[in-house]
């Protein structure tokens, strides 16, 4: 018997591609794509989106092919997302589209990268990996002869802005804001106090779903914690590879290693599936703006999994985000960051030409972001490179 799927028809609270608010700069319609089948086209065909393959979460470039990518996580976040939008009814293109980008903004190096590049802003205005990639979907990316950045539609710079949920409590003073957000015209058109649309809650949710997930495989195949160890401490897992063993009591590890994230990643989606058809049926929205409009997300874990959740979390942060060979990798990486900026604020001069000219001296804030631009769209090997030739007279010379 083949596999039978539960698939309802389009809701009426799905975002309706034909109702969009509409982009920045009109360009009228397309008979063969929908404003979000463009928006995701536009997302993939960006260099920003390139260089998400030489960025990696956890582990540095050069520790091995095998690992994530901030790229082959966006991917396996919008195949979760579009697997759950489908399901609810909602809008697939707009909830892989807001997956597909919803990492543009990040530097290289994981969150040591982005701490460092933090660290480095302070007195600038800060760096926010999120108002970062709407630095780069609104202004960065020149692809186009009209406009510059994407200009893409209020429904995916709104879900873009709002991926972690509402950035400002109504009357809440906006200069709490990240700077390259408040820097954006209207930003508050995005209406930050509210929740984000449907399909934006799907893709927030798909990204927990495979970075916990993801994090167990590399974490078991870098050999920085074994199966029994994390079954011991993560009853989840403990029960999902128990499972597994008892289905397939002959197969190899890496199997079993697989079939349980697989499982675990099935289990994620249908708590998830359960729990926001719940919330959706007692609040009974009648369009996206709805659901906007109250005042908690409808798109979440029960809260009977997100407490079975926490072991798991912890877990990782103190035997994976923290191992010692991490930390390592990950003191190096905010050395590469925290030179290089300090090295290109105090002397712009050796910036990349097109970039040096838009500077304005030493210590200056407009200079510091075009520095922070630079760092930040740069991949975790061209950092690697441009330190060494900057910092090393041997590597300046074979460069």
């Amino acid at each position: 018997m083949g596999e039978i799927l539960s698939i309802r028809p389009r809701a009426i609270y799905a975002s309706d591609p034909f109702k969009s608010r509409g982009r920045r700069i009109e360009q009228g319609t397309n008979s063969e794509r929908s404003p979000y089948q463009r928006d995701k086209d536009r997302i993939i065909h960006c260099s920003a989106f390139r260089r998400l393959k030489g960025k990696t979460q956890v582990f540095v470039s050069h520790e091995g092919d095998y690992y994530r990518t901030r790229l082959t996580h966006s991917l396996e976040v919008a195949q979760i997302a579009r697997s759950i939008a489908r399901v609810l009814g909602l809008d697939e293109d707009l909830s892989e589209c807001l997956a597909l980008a919803h990492d543009l903004g990040h530097p290289p190096f994981g969150h040591s990268g982005e701490e460092a590049l933090a660290e480095c802003m302070k007195p600038y205005g800060g760096f926010d990996h999120n108002a970062q990639t709407l630095r780069i979907v609104e202004t960065l990316e020149h692809r186009y002869a009209l406009f510059d950045g994407l200009n893409l539609t209020w429904e995916t710079l709104e879900g873009i802005a709002k991926h972690n949920g509402p950035l400002l409590v109504k009357g809440e003073d906006p200069s709490k804001l990240p700077w390259a957000l408040r820097a954006l015209e209207d930003w508050e058109r995005l209406e930050l106090t509210n929740f984000a649309g449907p399909e934006a809650q799907v893709a927030a949710i798909a990204d927990d779903i495979a970075y916990n997930n993801h994090d167990i495989d590399d974490g078991l195949r870098a050999g920085l914690f074994s199966v029994e160890e994390i079954s011991a401490q993560v009853p989840l897992v403990q029960s999902a590879f128990a499972d597994v063993r008892k289905r397939f009591p002959d197969t190899s590890e890496n199997r079993m290693i697989h079939e349980t994230i697989r499982d675990l990643i099935g289990a994620m989606i249908t708590d998830v599936l359960e729990e926001s058809s719940q919330r959706l049926k007692k609040a009974d929205p009648k369009s996206a703006d709805e659901i906007r409009g109250l005042d908690y997300p409808v798109i979440t874990f029960s809260k009977k999994f997100r407490t079975l959740e926490k072991p798991l979390r912890r877990f990782l942060y103190d035997n994976m985000y923290r191992h010692y060979k991490v930390n390592r990798m990950m003191g190096q990486a905010t050395r590469v960051v925290k030179e290089l900026f300090e090295l290109f604020i105090e002397d712009p001069t050796i910036l990349p030409t097109e970039m040096r000219e838009l500077c304005q001296g030493p210590h200056n804030a407009i200079t510091a972001r075009i520095i922070c631009d630079y760092i930040a769209g740069m991949t975790d090997s061209y950092a690697i490179a441009e330190h060494r030739k900057l910092f090393s007279v041997t590597g300046y010379l074979q460069s």
